[in-house]
């Protein structure tokens, strides 16, 4: 069997060595348009900030290696520009001499992976203005940054913007954020991106939210970026980094059924609606392992599964994609953010009964100086009473506990499972209710224990209709408190009269939500019908001040 492949990277490269594996015999062409049949897309980055010295690090594969390891035809520098379905032929343009032939196939493998969106903005093409995608991106931007620059502005403040923002910091370049949303990141709700927002200005980071680029004027060496606003800044450097969608035209041209989100849909064995024609990473889209329904979610980990999955297919190896969650994890600065599974937002538009909480605890034993606050959100159906979706923001813990959460809406934990886990216990590690447990503990309180818990955004939504009880000391009551809160310590609950008829709504709140759920309890003991405790407490609150 001949098999072409189109686009190396994750997803092919991880097709061919697998392909090679299995089978001795067939035929493997892998056609690369750059320079780089393999390499780590991720990384880039980080060589742009030198975190990663050695180029040479990022390069997973050569196409020696290729040769002499696996046996396979790679052909770099080298665009398919056509495909032929009905012939089962690809055309092939050399873009060293120009040159032009036709490659036959039995099956064809399409992995072209995603490209920048770049809108049409006045001054786009100017010669200060780039993107990230590959190893020649890179190349360029850290040569830029090499020279001595002073001043960048990066437009778009999803995965990639802050990514190279965070960089290009460390470069000790200037750096102002462009973002048209109200907040960084999409993928996550606005209380977990706010506080990402302060994070970075701590680091002399300018962030500007819902403005956009209008308009970009070279002046000599420099180029000046025109904001929706009005604003201006003069700068040696500017990133686009929007976001990126399916490189889909060849698809498209060919007649493949396109989904949705623009990725070419395919089926659990990643066949395309040609049956001699698959696909797989960044140009697919995906399906959902929690409701089925189709996303797009672009990463380098979920195209190396795909490809190694489609060497099995192909050579008659039992398996198959089941879909994506959309996990995802990144640095900035001091910072790490997680995310896996549905917003908030998201959850709501679908029609979900939701239950949200946060959760706000340390990653490690309280008394280690080295503990780290993280803050979990997690969005659950009161139906099934499983996990829809989790999103975690601190310094330290953050991916050890987002991968837990990962494996138990994959394998469709209840709430209540969360808290029986049997996780590994040391001071240096965890506490002795690790954060995942102490999620599972609150949500199963509020859905089946009659604890429920009130958001800061609804109580902010209705702060009239509530009273607040805040169960704190009077000295961390003066430090600060919600607005028109009334202060009753939780030792002194039981001697004091409220004076409150016993089905007033009451919300009660601590520092972080553990004595607040204490305070909770005494009240429902005494008699009060509807008693909420605040999730996350009044720390979560003030950090939500612009809710």
């Amino acid at each position: 069997m001949k098999i072409v492949i189109i686009g190396g990277v994750a997803g092919g490269a991880s097709a061919a060595t697998r392909l090679r594996r299995m089978n001795e015999d067939n035929e493997i062409i892998m056609f690369e348009r750059s320079d780089y049949i393999s390499f780590a897309n991720c990384g880039l980055p980080y060589h742009i900030g030198e975190t990663i010295k050695d180029r040479n690090n990022l390069l997973v594969q050569t196409v020696k290696g290729m040769n002499d390891r696996f046996g396979i035809d790679v052909r770099v520098k080298t665009e398919i520009v056509k495909i032929n379905p009905s012939l089962k032929t690809v055309l092939a343009k050399n873009l060293v001499t120009g040159e032009t032939y036709e490659e036959s196939y039995d099956k064809l493998l399409l992995s072209p992976g995603a490209e920048a969106f770049i809108p049409p903005i006045p001054g786009v093409n100017s010669k200060n203005i780039f993107s990230l995608r590959n190893m020649s991106d890179m190349d360029k931007i850290k040569g830029k940054v090499d020279s001595g620059i002073k001043r960048a502005v990066v437009i778009g403040a999803g995965f990639i913007g802050l990514e190279i923002a965070e960089n290009l910091v460390e470069r000790d370049v200037k750096v102002t954020i462009v973002e048209k949303s109200n907040q960084v990141l999409a993928p996550v709700d606005f209380e977990i991106a706010s506080q990402v927002h302060d994070h970075i200005k701590e680091f002399d980071t300018e962030l500007y939210l819902e403005d956009g680029a209008k308009e970009f004027i070279d002046i000599g060496d420099k180029t000046k970026v025109i904001l929706e606003s009005g604003k201006e800044i003069i700068a040696d450097l500017v990133i686009m980094a929007i976001g990126v969608k399916p490189e889909n035209k060849l698809a498209m041209e060919a007649g493949l059924e396109i989904g949705k989100t623009g990725g070419i849909k395919v089926d659990e064995y990643l066949q395309t609606s040609d049956k001699d024609i698959y696909a797989v990473g960044d140009i697919c889209e995906h399906k959902s392992l929690i409701d089925g329904s189709e996303i797009y979610r672009p990463l380098g980990s979920t195209a190396n599964k795909m490809g190694r999955i489609l060497g099995d297919v192909l050579t008659g190896k039992p398996n198959n994609f089941r879909g994506v969650l959309g996990t995802s994890i990144f640095k900035v600065f001091d910072m790490a953010v997680a995310y896996t599974g549905f917003t908030e937002n998201e959850a709501r538009r679908k029609g979900y009964d939701v239950e949200v909480i946060h959760n706000l605890k340390e990653d490690k034993s309280i008394y280690l100086s080295e503990s780290r606050q993280i803050v979990i959100k997690a969005i659950a159906d009161r139906k099934t009473e499983k996990l829809l979706g989790v999103q975690i923001v601190g310094e330290a813990g953050v991916d050890k506990r987002i991968d837990v959460f990962v494996t138990a809406i994959t394998f469709g934990a209840k709430v209540s499972d969360l808290f029986h886990l049997d996780l590994a216990y040391a001071p240096p590690f965890s506490t002795t209710k690790d954060p995942v447990m102490y999620t599972g503990m609150i949500l199963d309180n509020a859905m089946n224990h009659n604890r429920p818990v009130l958001t800061v955004a609804e109580l902010k939504a209705n702060r009239e209709k509530y009273t607040v009880i805040d169960v704190r000391s009077e000295k961390d009551f003066e430090k600060g408190h919600i607005e028109g809160a009334l202060n009753i310590p939780l030792g002194k609950i039981r001697t004091t009269d409220l004076g409150i008829a016993k089905d007033t709504p009451i919300v009660c709140h601590c520092n972080k939500g553990t004595t607040g759920n204490a305070g909770q309890n005494l009240f429902i003991n005494l008699g009060y019908t509807e008693v909420y405790n605040l999730s996350g407490g009044y720390k979560n609150y003030a950090m939500q001040k612009d809710l």
